[in-house]
């Protein structure tokens, strides 16, 4: 690092605002671990907004606008109107509005120059320029003035009800989408899907594949070969051969249909995620309080199940390994009193991956300094972790009222080091700003590298 002596300075008076604040101090990562267009993008359900956050600072440097408010200067098709906000609800059934509902999924392609974010509520698919940082599709609004937004958003893709987790195949050629109203998962091309959201083409979907009622989310094996498939609904998992054509394009085929009843007996799997490795594919069952991992090899045997204590909550998994350990951190949506600073928050578990299946336990936990943890991801290098969250701080603390993420150093993973408890502020609308609220998913993005989901 080229750090000049005014430089390190400010990074001293930084630390000591960080700490007057509550806040943690200011981890001064290598250039090693974060390069210059790393990004953290965080979707907010509530305000159907994308967050933005450089890691090289933990500020928000933009918000993407998944709403369709201010596209034009009259008043029903804005966000404040006779200086009144209206509630969330009302908002989202404005007349003429067109945007995005219930913003929930979020997956960066296997090159990480895209994102995937699914609109629950509005059925459909955008898709996310992460080189740019924009809309793909958006177009010049031809009511653009300066009380209006210069952009008009895209429609994204329609794919079927309540679309709850995309993911990109591990050789990026198609979309999965699991609609969780439904018995099926949306096929999309991507190349297809591209050109459709600028409007140029359509058809991007390839095709529906019929599978267990209420899928909540894909996820591929490290070769892209198998397909894992949980459900919020069945206390089952289907599993799929991908086949994919001499294009890379999937023929999928149906290999087994597993029964977790006896890890997750009220069929509430909401999100899987397979290990670095290749060979587990670990599962939050969100109201068994409950984890599970099975093997990727046929027959698919279950390797470990772990309890994560009364109304834990799970919602994501994560896996951190580095020189000083290997483990799963657990974001709970649970909220305990006596947090740090006795403000209430939710907490992360740590699993112990080095053990030999059927050992894996709990080793510890820690606060993640904000209240009902969601999304949670680490950086290439796995030093660094951002979890997202879904309620606003309390009054009384320096964020209060506000959705904030947050940031740690695990750099030694069973020993996590706060960094910033980062406020995600609002959207600049020309009528009025609209508060980044309830973060679901997050991911640790960095353009033109093979990250996660290669």
């Amino acid at each position: 690092m080229n750090e000049t002596r005014r430089d390190f300075l400010k990074l001293g008076a930084a630390a000591a605002a960080a700490g007057a604040l509550g806040q943690g101090r200011v981890f001064a990562q290598s250039s090693a671990s974060i390069e210059p267009g790393d990004r953290v993008y965080i979707t907010n359900e509530d305000s159907n907004t994308i967050t933005v956050i450089d890691p090289r600072s933990n500020a928000v440097e933009t918000t993407i606008n998944l709403t369709s408010f201010d596209e034009d200067a009259r008043p029903p098709f804005r966000l404040v109107t006779a200086g009144m906000m209206p509630t969330h609800a009302a908002m989202i059934h404005k007349p003429l509005y067109h945007g995005c509902i219930d913003a929930h999924g979020a997956v960066p392609s296997p090159d990480g120059k895209f994102l995937a974010t699914s609109g629950r509520g509005s059925s459909n698919i955008y898709l996310i320029d992460a080189v740019n940082r924009k809309v793909v599709g958006n177009t010049p609004n031809p009511l653009a003035g300066p009380t209006t937004n210069a952009e008009r958003l895209s429609s994204g893709i329609l794919v079927g009800r309540e679309p709850h987790e995309p993911t990109f195949t591990r050789n990026g050629k198609e979309l999965w989408v699991t609609l969780r109203g439904e018995d099926r998962i949306a096929i999309l091309d991507v190349a297809r899907a591209m050109r459709q959201a600028e409007g140029v083409e359509s058809g991007a979907i390839l095709r529906f594949v019929n599978t267990i009622n209420g899928p909540a989310q894909v996820w591929f094996d490290a070769k892209g070969a198998l397909a894992f498939v949980a459900s919020q609904k069945v206390s089952k998992v289907d599993v799929f051969r991908v086949d994919p054509d001499p294009n890379g394009h999937s023929r999928p085929e149906r290999l087994a249909t597993l029964d977790i009843a006896a890890q997750d007996k009220p069929g509430f799997t909401p999100f899987l995620k397979t290990s670095p490795d290749g060979g587990e594919v670990w599962f939050s069952h969100k109201l068994a309080d409950a984890v599970s991992a099975r093997s990727t090899s046929d027959p698919f045997g279950l390797l470990d199940a772990v309890p994560l204590g009364n109304l834990a909550r799970p919602n994501h998994v994560e896996f951190v390994e580095n020189r000083k350990g290997k483990v799963i951190y657990v974001s709970l949506a649970r909220v305990d009193d006596n947090g740090p600073g006795g403000v209430a928050a939710s907490q992360i578990a740590i699993i112990d991956r080095s053990g030999a299946p059927g050992t894996r336990k709990v080793a510890g936990t820690f606060f993640s300094r904000a209240r009902e943890a969601h999304g949670i991801w680490t950086n290439p290098a796995n030093d660094l972790l951002y979890i997202a969250h879904e309620q606003d701080e309390l009054p009384g603390t320096p964020n209060a009222g506000q959705t904030c993420c947050s940031a740690f150093e695990v750099s030694d993973p069973f020993s996590p080091k706060f960094i910033a408890q980062i406020p995600l502020g609002a959207l600049k609308l020309p009528s009025g700003e609209l508060r980044n609220k309830k973060s679901i998913n997050l991911v640790y993005v960095r353009p033109g590298y093979k990250g996660q989901t290669a």
